[in-house]
């Protein structure tokens, strides 16, 4: 089952120097989990103050700079893993060196079918939505 893995912290909690040995032992855990066969993707985010929020309102669209929400600890990146269980996918995000300072969210990814994969060619689009319309009844 694939898990996403989404590490919040306070961005003010990190030196530099802690950040980017934060950075280089995540690299480590994302060969190792390579190697296991369970990395499927990671990657730090860029600072919430980069942030763009869109909302869609009476078929208006909103843009505003920063975040959604204001909170005490922002998202500041993920993993993305394939893991046999949730006990397992714990397992993982113990390992990140991000949930020292911050906290680690686990979440099941709901797999739709239909959606493009690397290997994916182009696909007939009525055959996508029959496949979702399927799908969500």
């Amino acid at each position: 089952m694939k898990y996403m893995l989404l590490i919040y912290a306070d961005e003010q909690a990190w030196t530099k120097t802690e950040r980017e040995h934060c950075y280089q032992e995540s690299t480590h855990l994302a060969h190792t989990l390579k190697a296991n066969g369970q990395y499927l993707a990671a990657s730090p985010l860029q600072p919430v103050s980069t942030a763009t929020s869109v909302s869609v309102r009476n078929g208006k669209r909103f843009v505003t700079d920063g975040p959604f929400a204001e909170t005490r600890e922002q998202l500041g990146g993920y993993y993305m893993v394939e893991a046999k269980n949730l006990d397992e996918a714990i397992d993982i995000a113990g390992r990140i060196p991000g949930a020292r300072k911050g906290t680690v969210e686990i979440r099941p990814v709901v797999e739709l079918p239909g959606l493009p994969t690397e290997d994916s060619e182009a696909v007939d689009l009525g055959k996508v939505a029959n496949q979702a319309r399927r799908y969500a009844t």
